[in-house]
């Protein structure tokens, strides 16, 4: 019969099979923390992306704004000008049909900064995701 004061040993094992246990639970954690980290730091690039985003197409409709603008004062200015109804006619023509083009070039680069911007945007977190996904070597 053992004597109770005998130390309790752990059979071999056992104990292996606790270091490799709590070894993987390390090699999860850190990869957890990583991951983690990662994201935030996505994230942060997602906010600061869309700010910047926010700031050129503020940026640029102002200058749309400004450049419309212009152009109404110097179609008024013409059209204080004419001398006759056909004159004020062709003012009016003739503006109408340079807004519409430049409405239409406005759009279509308004367009074409919001999708750079959609793309800028989401690149932090196609990137995040790809690492988050790759295969493990």
């Amino acid at each position: 019969m053992a004597n109770s004061t005998d130390p309790f040993e752990v059979p071999e094992q056992v104990r292996a099979f606790a270091e490799k246990g709590v070894s993987q639970a390390r090699d999860n954690y850190a990869k957890f923390k990583e991951a983690a980290q990662n994201g935030n730091g996505a994230i942060e690039a997602v906010f600061s992306a869309a700010s910047n985003g926010v700031h050129a197409y503020s940026a640029k409709l102002l200058d749309f704004g400004q450049a419309n603008t212009s152009a109404g004062f110097d179609f008024l200015q013409e059209l204080v000008g004419a001398r006759s109804l056909t004159d004020a006619t062709e003012v009016w023509s003739a503006h109408t049909r340079r807004q519409f083009g430049t409405f239409a070039a406005q759009a279509k680069e308004l367009a074409e900064l919001g999708q750079k911007i959609a793309t800028e945007t989401a690149e932090p977190i196609r990137t995040s995701t790809s690492k988050l996904f790759q295969p493990v070597v």
